[in-house]
């Protein structure tokens, strides 16, 4: 009696069911607001070491390639790092002093130049002038209040901005454990990579990979991009402003540059810094006015046209808006800290975003498709 033969089954691969999707979404929510409390918890401690992960990200190409010549990464490490505090102390007595004394120069000017403002605002002879800035600022308000009101809204600004990192965090920390920090991480950078990779579940290897170099091309290409632009719109202004002869043009003009790490925010703070600096030293005289307006806007047509594009790319994937709101979120949560981790925050977050948005658009969900 022959036994009837049963079919043999081919064992499938295990797909992913409802519960494991819930427990992946479940981790990772969890691991999201772990790092978020700790660094609330850490925020006053963390200066040295983000500044050290900066530099570090900034500056391993160039260890890289140091090694590739022949150098060994030790010496190749030691040598990067050294160099680039010889050239930050460098800056730092050169520029520091001056832009100290004009600051405090500025300052100090605030009611001279508020002064001259109101009085060509409300000046009867010009009606003009009182419509396009608008009948506000004619009010009787008296200056006294108004240089009150800019001195409250800077020191609420500087407060919010170091909250509470002054108390643990000093110029020692910045000067001497950032760049022994920043040394380690670039002497170890690959090493460190291989081991978090190394931790990634095997089947979702390749997809994590993938981010993460979306990620870093994403950071890399604005901030190393968008910093050579500040530095190279920021010495434009500065001297442009100087030889002029416009007051505290080299002050303006390096503060125009540093801001313009946020898209257009640099650009229009110093127009209008440097703007109202002209008019109350030059008015009646339109021609430097009118000079001043024109640095600006050929700064800005250099920027969008040649600068931009050319450093930054359009691959970045960093919208202004989203860049403007994520500095102004991290930075009113974390304080200082926040702002140096905006940028890396704000492009992971729009990387994964658009992989999230990749696989909805993809899913049965959105297609009303069976899955197989």
């Amino acid at each position: 009696m022959n036994t009837p033969q049963l079919p043999i089954v081919t064992p499938r691969a295990p797909r992913p069911n409802g519960i494991s999707i819930q427990r992946q979404i479940v981790f990772w929510v969890a691991a999201l607001v772990v790092f978020i409390l700790l660094l609330w918890l850490l925020s006053e401690i963390l200066l040295p070491f983000i500044a050290g992960l900066g530099i570090a990200y900034l500056l391993t190409p160039l260890t890289d390639r140091l090694e590739r010549a022949g150098v060994n990464r030790l010496v190749a490490a030691l040598a990067i790092i050294t160099l680039a505090v010889l050239v930050i102390v460098l800056i730092i007595l050169m520029f520091v002093p001056m832009i100290s004394s004009q600051l405090s120069s500025f300052i100090s000017n605030i009611p001279e130049y508020v002064t001259k403002l109101r009085a060509v605002i409300s000046d009867p002879s010009r009606p003009w002038v009182q419509k396009i800035v608008g009948a506000g600022m004619s009010a009787d308000v008296g200056v006294s209040e108004l240089v009150s009101q800019g001195a409250g809204w800077a020191t609420t600004a500087l407060k919010s901005v170091w909250s509470g990192g002054s108390a643990l965090i000093s110029l020692f920390s910045l000067l001497v454990v950032t760049p022994v920090i920043a040394f380690y991480l670039i002497y170890d950078w690959h090493h460190m990579l291989r081991v978090v990779d190394s931790w990634i579940p095997l089947h979702q290897r390749d997809t994590v990979r993938g981010l993460a170099r979306e990620i870093d091309a994403a950071i890399a290409g604005f901030v190393r991009g968008q910093s050579a632009v500040c530095v190279i719109l920021g010495a434009f202004y500065a001297i442009a402003l100087t030889l002029t002869g416009l007051n505290f043009g080299l002050l303006i003009g390096l503060i125009s540059g540093l801001i313009t790490f946020i898209p257009y925010v640099g650009s229009m703070t110093g127009l209008i810094l440097s703007l109202g600096v002209a008019i109350a030293q030059f008015w009646p005289d339109y021609t430097w006015i009118a000079l001043i307006l024109g640095i600006f806007l050929f700064g800005q047509f250099i920027e969008g046209n040649v600068l931009s594009p050319k450093l930054v790319g359009e691959s970045v994937g960093l919208h202004p808006v989203w860049l403007i709101f994520a500095l102004l979120a991290f930075g009113y949560l974390f304080g200082f800290v926040g702002l140096l981790i905006a940028v890396p925050l704000a492009a992971t977050i729009g990387v994964l975003a658009r992989f999230a948005l990749r696989r909805y658009l993809e899913s049965s969900f959105y297609t009303g498709e069976p899955t197989a």
